[in-house]
């Protein structure tokens, strides 16, 4: 069913016509109807002419489905997944657009996020492209419906296709996922998530979500699969996960890791890079995860202060200390941002890398109150939302954009990394 109660195929208004004349945060292709109301429709590029069904209509804007392309915009390719075009899938949003169109939407959507939502008079940032375009992702969830496990679909959100292949994940995830998928029958049957992760370290993980409490026995997927690397994770119902196969020991499994790692790092040191010297000086880690970041700090001889809310990735970096990298020393704290800043040293200089739903508003009146009349305040802020780091900076205009780049992070996908330089001059 779409989002109006309608059934999907079902057409309550005429079949229309209309030109796609840009893409939206989301990745679907944005026209207008005769009477000039929005239009939504997925898997359409810039100069499209399509004859598409309207399936949801609003106050102020209309989601359609392409019946038929009249006229190809010039950005159009064919897919390289063949789950993308034949199942539908929605894990990726712009496999159609070329890859030189993908990094020209993805300036747009961070631009115009900005200056609409943020209120800050910029152009369109620069982007810098992905290095692997393929095969790049350390993580993989999956979801199981009936007898299949796979993705959703883009158009169906509440349906799951089997999956045989995903050419965004790395090819040890996919040939693991294969070998579990050829032994199914071994998954408990209330699997509703199976989570596939290799880490930092290169230890695999399966995480396998049930829809029922009882303890799931691992042994026999276990020995089917036969590698001692991969550790195996039951996570019950209303329950906390644990490793029931395979080692116990080494990076979290759960822990928040960028999963394209490799660029990953690019853009934490550019972060740091971005805040000039911070020798002596106090700078904050919110949002630190393993402590990567407060580590690039520390070897520039900060005394970096570095939070983050999950006890487990705190607890691996504290364990993974040894000689200090630099002059500087970390401080690390487990708790929630909001809840621990006044547990915190005044800081010379801030690095924020929050979750997609941004900075809570607790966070950013601190960093209002802090930087208002501090010269020489800044903040080095990593989003991986344009609209929560647009709305961020609306709530802290002491604080001057004086600079932000855009990562294509994701490639294929609608998703895009921004670092944005604030300072109060």
């Amino acid at each position: 069913m779409v989002a109006d109660g309608s059934a999907p195929g079902a057409a309550w208004w005429p079949v229309t016509a209309v030109k796609i004349d840009r893409i939206a945060a989301g990745g679907d292709g944005v026209g207008r109807l005769d009477d000039g109301m929005a239009v939504f429709v997925p898997r359409t590029v810039p100069g499209d002419v399509v004859e598409i069904e309207i399936v949801q209509r609003k106050r102020r804007y209309a989601r359609g489905r392409v019946r038929r392309i009249v006229a190809h915009g010039a950005g159009r390719v064919e897919a390289t997944c063949s789950h993308y075009v034949a199942d539908g899938c929605g894990g990726c949003q712009l496999q159609h657009l070329a890859p030189s169109v993908q990094l020209e939407v993805k300036r747009r959507i961070v631009g115009d996020a900005v200056r609409r939502i943020g209120g800050r008079s910029v152009a369109d940032p620069e982007i810098v492209p992905c290095p692997s375009a393929w095969r790049y992702r350390s993580k993989i969830t999956l979801r199981a419906q009936g007898r299949s496990i796979g993705l959703h679909r883009f158009d169906c959100p509440g349906e799951v296709f089997d999956l045989a292949d995903c050419p965004i994940t790395q090819s040890r995830l996919i040939e693991l996922w294969r070998q579990v998928r050829s032994h199914r029958h071994l998954l408990p049957r209330s699997v509703a998530t199976l989570v596939l992760r290799e880490d930092r370290d290169g230890g695999l993980h399966v995480v396998v979500e049930g829809r029922s409490e009882r303890l799931w026995d691992a042994g026999p997927l276990a020995q089917a699969i036969g590698d001692s690397r991969v550790s195996w994770w039951w996570c019950p119902r209303l329950g906390a996960p644990r490793v029931v196969a395979g080692p116990h020991r080494g990076f979290p499994a759960l822990a928040f890791d960028q999963v394209h790692p490799g660029f990953g790092r690019r853009i934490r040191g550019d972060a740091v890079e971005a805040l000039g010297s911070v020798a002596g000086q106090t700078v904050w880690d919110l949002y630190g995860g393993v402590g990567d970041t407060a580590e690039l700090l520390a070897a520039r001889g900060a005394q970096v202060w570095t939070v983050d809310a999950d006890r487990s990735a705190v607890e691996w970096a504290r364990a993974r200390e040894s000689s200090p990298q630099g002059t500087g020393e970390i401080h690390r704290l487990v708790g929630r941002v909001e809840a621990v800043l006044h547990q915190l040293p005044e800081p010379d200089a801030v690095v924020a890398n929050p979750p997609r739903g941004g900075l809570d508003e607790r966070v950013t009146r601190h960093l209002e109150t802090w930087a208002t009349g501090r010269s020489g305040a800044r903040v080095a802020y990593l989003s991986c939302d344009p609209a929560t780091l647009a709305r961020d900076l609306k709530r802290m205009p002491a604080l001057q954009l004086t600079s932000y780049r855009a990562y294509d992070l994701f490639p294929h996908t609608s998703h895009v990394e921004t670092l944005a330089l604030l300072e109060v001059s």
